[in-house]
């Protein structure tokens, strides 16, 4: 400090020990009560928000009748100040009292099968391995480059203007410890207090599975290590007197069928012992068989979702586990993820910290380690049908995925940023318009909004399609030409000004979903009667997303995808890049109301008019946020 003013000593001073409070909140076991708690917020705001996010995309008749409804459960006194005092009751007693709500209404409760349906995955770059052994070589990188992880793991931050805002590291605890056990109605998340950077991986390699130990005794293993041991899996797989059932398989299934032939497995001492060692690993490698698909986007990212079915690396998975990365011998690289312990964001903090922190590493001589250990299955006839019909609903999911990944290079965030609005208000914007061209309606929209700067905070949503988005999408769509664009300016800013103040009320913790979801959640903890505000047909449909979409940016050259959340709806992630943007969009081919083809090409035509009309009426008159 020496030369330095007062001012800028306390200055550093300030940032020093913000620092160490960011330092403590990660590694003090009590760092979550040095976050705030979520809040509840104000009944008659979120009612009133409910209102307003239903009434342009139901008809009048369904709205006047869920109008009265929303009246009665907010009269004074009523079951919704009831419900109200509860849930700030809950609040004052739990960390999060949302969470577990959110939780099991999100994933646990969830009966679909994880691939496709749930489990999101990132897209590598096409790695270009001239052999097996290259590829071994790239995997034993990347586990050893996990074992490290923990140790050098930092806190995340919001950026701020003010100051940066600390965010909750939970989830990042959940990447290595986290298992999602099946169950016949309800999923169990389970988590491991153990800290240790110590255990085992499972490899996955054709079909088969085995527990590699990270550590042997008091040492960690180094790259040669690591690469005998793959290379010596690799070789025993190539043996079919050795080969066991494909057992994971039955990982891809509806998680009911899963939970029950868990059941019949875990009758066996020998599959109970090889399905705990499964649910204690630290993460599963899946060595995968070139699958002789042309390595499009496209292809790649649906490859990441369902393996390319059981033909394929479809039963070289897992899927209960948090994380799987997939390393392919054609190049094709990515990681999957169960979807309950964590949020996309964390997924691409932690891969790309990995993938940036590969290299060689010293230790002890692979000729002192033993040889892993092959996980052993014995399977009844029942469990061998249940396999075979695991096998055909891949097969089928496989077949129904439309994916599309789509880059559009005309321009990017910068300059949306120019035009002084929010590049991901814009590009939800020009989703609406898409959607709206292709369908000519506007439907209840998920975005998700990160809660983590509150204690266990996870997600809410943003509901895009505001009355302000129906009215732009009709200006640009059924309105006229050059004489009308002012007016187009006028409804794309005032769109843009909506979506922007729910997005901040989303983050602060003042959403609208996530506290009719508490309210409801709260009737069922008392065992009363479900309220009619959540009987009311207009609630079920307005939670029905079949435009489910979210922005993960990434720094590496890298890209999210995951599919629809129901069955006529489109998932759509994308990642602005200062001078494009990178859409990747699903669809299920036996809708016949959507196609990700078509909704491309109108998100194409969309950006590009919109591009135009911000041209025309550049507005510096405000400064951007």
């Amino acid at each position: 400090f020496r030369g330095e003013s007062q001012t800028h000593i306390s200055c550093h001073l300030i940032l020093l020990s913000r620092h160490l409070y960011l330092y403590s909140a990660f590694n003090n076991t009590a760092c979550v009560k040095m976050l705030p708690k979520l809040p509840v917020p104000d009944l008659q705001h979120t009612l009133d928000a409910y209102l307003r996010s239903i009434k342009h995309l139901i008809s009048e008749k369904q709205f006047q009748k869920t109008k009265a409804i929303v009246e009665t459960f907010g009269k004074h006194g009523g079951v919704g100040e009831r419900l109200q005092k509860l849930l700030l009751e809950k609040r004052e007693k739990t960390e999060n009292w949302v969470f577990n709500f959110w939780l099991e209404d999100m994933y646990l409760k969830n009966r679909l099968p994880l691939p496709v349906n749930s489990s999101p995955a990132l897209v590598f770059p096409k790695q270009s391995f001239r052999d097996i052994k290259e590829s071994l070589v790239f995997a034993a990188r990347l586990i050893l480059s996990v074992s490290q992880y923990k140790a050098t793991l930092l806190v995340d931050v919001a950026r701020g203007q003010k100051a940066d805002t600390p965010l909750c590291m939970d989830q990042y605890k959940c990447l290595f410890s986290s298992y999602r056990r099946a169950g016949l109605k309800l999923d169990t998340l389970i988590t491991a207090d153990s800290t240790s950077d110590t255990g085992h991986i499972i490899v996955a390699c054709k079909n088969q599975f085995f527990a590699l130990n990270l550590m042997e005794g008091s040492c960690k293993l180094n790259e040669a290590d690591v690469q005998a041991q793959l290379e010596w899996i690799y070789e025993q797989t190539l043996s079919v007197e050795q080969k066991q059932p494909a057992v994971g398989l039955l990982t891809t299934e509806g998680r009911t069928d899963w939970a029950r032939a868990r059941d019949q497995l875990l009758k066996d001492p020998v599959n109970r012992e090889s399905v705990e060692l499964m649910e204690r690993c630290v993460c599963v490698v899946c060595l995968d068989d070139p699958t002789g698909l042309e390595p499009s986007d496209a292809n790649r990212a649906a490859l990441m979702l369902h393996g390319g079915g059981h033909e394929k690396n479809g039963a070289n998975r897992w899927y209960d586990k948090p994380l799987q990365f997939v390393i392919g011998a054609d190049g094709v690289c990515g990681v999957v993820c169960e979807h309950s312990p964590l949020e996309g964001i964390v997924l691409v903090q932690c891969t790309e910290h990995l993938l940036k922190n590969m290299c060689q590493s010293s230790g002890r001589s692979a000729s002192e380690l033993p040889q892993p250990r092959r996980l052993l299955w014995k399977c009844s006839p029942q469990i061998q049908c249940v396999l075979a019909s695991a096998a055909d609903h891949l097969h089928s999911l496989v077949r129904n995925l439309d994916m599309n990944v789509f880059t559009f290079t005309v321009y990017g965030k910068e300059f949306i940023k120019q035009q002084k609005m929010s590049p991901d208000t814009f590009i939800q914007l020009a989703l609406q318009l898409a959607f709206y061209r292709c369908h000519r309606r506007l439907v209840f929209t998920y975005e998700s909004a990160s809660l983590r700067r509150f204690r266990q905070g996870r997600v809410d949503n943003i509901r895009s399609s505001t009355p302000e988005a129906l009215a732009f999408v009709k200006a640009m769509t059924d309105g006229g030409t050059s004489a009308q664009d002012a007016e187009k300016m006028e409804k794309l800013r005032a769109a843009v000004d909506a979506q922007s103040k729910i997005t901040v009320l989303a983050v602060t913790g003042m959403g609208t979903d996530n506290h009719l979801l508490g309210l409801r959640e709260i009737a069922k903890e008392m065992k009363m009667e479900t309220p009619d505000i959540f009987s009311d047909e207009t609630y079920h449909i307005s939670n029905h997303f079949i435009l489910s979409t979210s922005q993960v940016p990434t720094t590496e050259e890298m890209f999210c995808c995951y599919g629809p959340v129901v069955p006529d709806g489109y998932g759509v992630c994308y990642d602005p890049r200062p001078a494009h943007v990178l859409f990747c969009v699903s669809s299920f081919k036996e809708s016949k109301e959507t196609c990700s083809g078509l909704f491309v090409k109108a998100l194409d035509e969309g950006l590009q008019d919109m591009r135009i009309l911000c041209t025309k009426h550049t507005d510096h008159r405000n400064t951007p946020k």
